[in-house]
């Protein structure tokens, strides 16, 4: 198999597992070339439903060159109103076209006449009882196009390594569900070490990692910027370290000005200066820790040799539902994998109705057995890891999880010329990257 680029290994992605030369090429030349649409799962009551009882107002934006995080504080903001207001169920990234939910609480239809925001399109559905929470979708559709493709002929050969890796069904391609470049941050992959001190218990380190590691892939201006704050750390300067950063570092500063308010003395203060930042950017470090974690695993997995779309005796699997003609994964519904059961299990596997999964770490996960569980017992003691640590504060806490190990859509690919354009659904949580790499096989770094 293939090595990964340094950048993906940095993540956990240490192979391909196509052996065909890549198209090559680029996605996002513009943003309409990664379209990306919700399928929804979240049903919203009408407009004129009573407030009292559905506080949350539910619409759908159509966001041009959005990320999802910036477009709810500017959305916020035009309302008068906190962004912890505004929730959503899965984040997007800024350079392509997204449809996706929003719902906002104690906020009226007609609140939204007078709100025009460049680059969206908002479409009111109705009312809820609850505002929207990450994961409430069933998956995303996605329509990208790949430009400048070197070796666009290359795609069938391609797809058909693919859909060998998947379980041989024609037209169905199936990849290691790698959690993809940006759950790490696409440039300046920090989250996870961030998370991975957090559940280290430190609180210096954490906050150290985010605000003062600089990468080479970053303007000059910024690394100069986080070097400047690492000095300010060594002196306990909070005040120098936020003058050293630019605004357009916001969480940066957020956490940073905690400290300038609070001294910067002891844990509690840099715990709290990391809990300056949105809360979905806090779980999100702790959620890197566990996506590192589990990519490190599959890794693993991988340079065995076992199998990832059909079971092994110590594996769990998760059975599926269907939502609106996409397989999804139920990880409510596990079974551990015996001896006498790996026959059974294929089978339904190779049906669709089960996947093999690995853990995402946390306070209630059982580890597999078999070598499946020793191999992720070894990667957890490399990182030195226990499901116990990530009994946490506040939102860095978690229970943790299981992932399905393997990724599977019905792909359709053209070529017109130098261009490829793909068109594929996937489950909430897989990423479209993480499919494409494999086609491109370019240097994350370099796009």
């Amino acid at each position: 198999m293939r090595e990964s680029y340094p950048v993906e290994q940095a993540v956990g992605i240490e192979r391909f597992v196509s052996d065909t030369d890549g198209i090559g090429g680029r996605i996002r030349v513009e943003d309409a070339d990664f379209r990306v649409r919700e399928v929804e799962r979240f049903d919203a009551e009408p407009t004129d439903a009573d407030p009292g009882a559905y506080p949350y107002l539910v619409v759908r934006g159509t966001l041009h060159g959005w990320d999802t995080n910036d477009f709810a504080k500017r959305l916020s903001d035009a309302l008068g109103i906190s962004r912890e207001r505004v929730s959503w169920a899965g984040t997007k990234d800024k350079h392509a076209v997204t449809t996706q939910l929003f719902s906002l609480r104690k906020i009226d239809a007609r609140d939204l006449d007078d709100v025009a925001i460049r680059g969206a399109d908002i479409e009111i559905l109705g009312r809820a009882g609850r505002g929207l929470e990450f994961g409430d979708l069933a998956g995303n559709a996605f329509e990208i196009v790949v430009r400048d493709a070197g070796n666009p002929e290359n795609t069938a050969a391609i797809r058909e390594e693919l859909e060998a890796f998947g379980g041989g069904k024609p037209g169905t391609v199936g990849v290691p569900d790698f959690f993809g470049q940006q759950r790490f941050g696409s440039h300046r992959p920090v989250t996870h070490e961030v998370g991975l001190h957090v559940v280290r218990d430190e609180w210096e380190e954490a906050v150290r990692a985010y605000v003062a590691n600089p990468y080479d892939t970053e303007p000059e201006g910024t690394q100069s910027a986080r070097r400047e704050v690492a000095d300010a750390f060594d002196d306990r300067d909070w005040r120098a370290a936020l003058d050293a950063l630019p605004r357009r570092l916001g969480f940066e500063r957020a956490m940073v000005n905690r400290l300038v308010e609070r001294d910067g003395d002891d844990p509690e203060d840099f715990r709290a200066a990391l809990e300056a930042v949105p809360s979905n950017l806090q779980r999100l470090f702790v959620n890197a820790a566990q996506s590192y974690a589990f990519n490190r695993i599959l890794s693993e997995r991988l340079a065995r040799g076992l199998p990832f779309h059909r079971p092994v005796a110590g594996d769990v699997v998760c059975f599926t539902e269907r939502v609106d003609g996409l397989t999804v994964p139920d990880t409510d519904r596990l079974q551990e994998v015996t001896e006498n059961r790996v026959e059974t299990v294929a089978r339904h596997c190779e049906r669709g109705r089960a996947f093999v999964t690995a853990p995402l770490v946390g306070t209630e996960t059982e580890l597999g057995k078999g070598e499946p569980g020793e191999i992720e017992r070894e990667v957890l003691a490399d990182l030195d890891l226990e499901p116990g640590d990530f009994d946490l504060p506040g939102e860095f806490d978690s229970t943790g999880t299981r992932r399905p190990i393997l990724v599977r859509t019905d792909l359709e690919a053209s070529v017109t010329d130098d261009a490829v354009t793909f068109e594929f659904a996937l489950p909430k949580g897989s990423y479209a990257t993480v499919i494409l790499r494999e086609f491109m096989k370019t240097d994350p770094a370099n796009e």
